[in-house]
């Protein structure tokens, strides 16, 4: 299993180059890709996404919420924050989910980097 952000997926979708991109299609091939709920929701949300995205991203498996899930994400968001660095509350729910269920993260996002020196999240 394998995990994907909105920013890689949102790529793939449009046809942009970049090694997130052939790690999604990799991914998508063996049918390895999970989505974190937030993911999800990201992708659904978007007014310009493609109809082929749309059908696809409701097939994925979702990463379930555990128990403690949102005071994890929300001492990981704090711990980051006072670091100093920008930690928006959807990476730190996506970055959590990707924690929990210890699967990488494929993305293009940097803001996830501090999540994996500080927090523990692996990136593909």
């Amino acid at each position: 299993m394998i995990a994907a952000d909105t920013s890689s997926l949102s790529a793939y979708f449009r046809g942009e180059a970049g090694a997130d991109v052939v790690t999604v299609a990799t991914a998508l091939s063996t049918g390895a890709i999970v989505l974190p709920l937030v993911v999800q929701t990201e992708l659904l949300s978007d007014p310009t996404a493609i109809s082929a995205m749309m059908e696809t991203v409701l097939n994925f498996v979702l990463l379930p919420v555990l128990d403690g899930y949102w005071q994890r994400a929300g001492d990981a968001r704090r711990l980051l924050m006072t670091k100093g660095y920008r930690a928006k509350i959807a990476d730190a729910l996506i970055a959590q989910s990707c924690i929990d269920h210890d699967v990488a993260l494929i993305t293009r996002d940097a803001d996830f980097r501090h999540f994996a020196k500080y927090c523990g999240l692996k990136l593909a």
